[in-house]
């Protein structure tokens, strides 16, 4: 069973305001996302991709985004 969360669910798991959020869909970073009935979902497999893509071994790396 796939698993979601919300705006408000994902920026308390990654303490950010849901703003933020809202601003990286807006310029289209961050994890993919679904829209369904006006609401906006994030897969869990979505979010922990994402956040494997972003692991860095110091501030100079740039990581999968070179």
């Amino acid at each position: 069973m796939t698993r979601h969360l919300r705006q408000k669910g994902l920026a308390e798991r990654w303490h950010i305001s849901p703003r933020m959020l809202e601003r990286g869909r807006w310029i289209g970073e961050g994890p993919r996302f679904l829209k369904a009935g006006g609401r906006v979902i994030y897969r869990l497999e979505d979010i922990e991709t994402y956040e494997r893509d972003q692991l860095r071994r110091s501030t100079a790396d740039a990581g999968a985004r070179a």
